[in-house]
């Protein structure tokens, strides 16, 4: 193309213009699904996980080993932990449909029984995942009121001293920790928070360290590792009903503890690293 400028002509090489640029520069921002590219890596991943597995379930796992036995309590962490681990393993080869590398992904537990199984058994299957994660809330709502109400109870012993029952209701923590979450739940995108699994991660890793150097440091006043093979006895004070109660309950604790899976797909829908951990 000529140019004209004060008479002498210059000769301009035609500009090419491409669709294609602006497709080019939106790839770099796009999944090959054509979602925002996952942002996560192997380490926020890991965070995700260290955070699910080490929560507030171990709060409870001493007691409940302590009601089962030194038998039956490490037979049924074992037991979980081989169900967890069988039930992670069919959820990570859930994520995508048909190739393993190049299929569809599934951003959610239910996007999953769509692709694979499709039908009612979509609503039966999303009636056990609801089911199991109001019972999983509660369970975070009890154990977050018992600790908080253990904090209470520690103050009213080094103030009035062991003599004192320091009695207290854990409904006004229960209630405290809801209406925490419903705050919560109201910021958008919460879950988006990058920093928010490393800072659960290391809080996670810092009450599990406290709890196991309560415990090392309560063997060595004790003289040597107490408890029994058998668990709780019924005797004075535990009636067999008490003890088949206990039992139960240390079994739910149990299992609470090992709730990881519910999270797993979702997890892998957000870090890139996942599929390595």
């Amino acid at each position: 193309m000529a140019v004209g400028n004060g008479g002498a002509k210059k000769v301009v090489a035609p500009m090419e213009v491409s669709v294609e640029a602006g497709n080019a520069g939106d790839a770099a921002w796009m999944d090959d699904d054509g979602r925002p590219r996952r942002s996560g890596t192997f380490w926020t991943a890991s965070a995700h996980i260290i955070t699910a597995v080490i929560g507030s379930g171990v709060l409870s796992l001493a007691w409940a080993i302590a009601q089962l036995g030194w038998v039956a309590g490490p037979a049924v962490m074992l037991l979980f932990a081989a169900v967890i681990y069988y039930t992670s393993t069919l959820l990570a080869e859930c994520y995508r449909t048909g190739d393993p590398a190049t299929g569809k992904r599934n951003y959610t537990y239910m996007d999953a029984v769509r692709s694979n199984l499709g039908g009612p058994k979509v609503i039966f299957c999303g009636v056990i995942q609801y089911a199991n994660l109001v019972g999983v809330a509660i369970g975070y709502t009890i154990a977050s009121s018992i600790s908080m109400r253990a904090i209470r109870r520690a103050d009213c012993f080094h103030a009035n001293g062991h003599a004192d029952p320091c009695k207290s209701s854990s409904n006004p923590y229960m209630i405290l920790f809801g209406l925490v979450q419903i705050v919560f739940s109201q910021i958008p995108d919460f879950d988006q928070i990058w920093w928010l699994s490393i800072v659960a991660a290391v809080m996670s890793f810092t009450y599990s360290g406290i709890g196991l150097s309560l415990g090392i440091t309560q063997t060595i006043s004790n003289g040597g590792i107490k408890g029994s093979l058998t668990g709780i006895s019924i005797g004075v004070g535990i009636t067999a009903t008490q003890k088949v109660w206990r039992s139960l309950q240390a079994f739910g604790d149990i299992a609470f503890a090992y709730s990881f899976s519910n999270i797993l797909i979702e997890i892998q829908g957000h870090d890139q690293g996942a599929a390595a951990v």
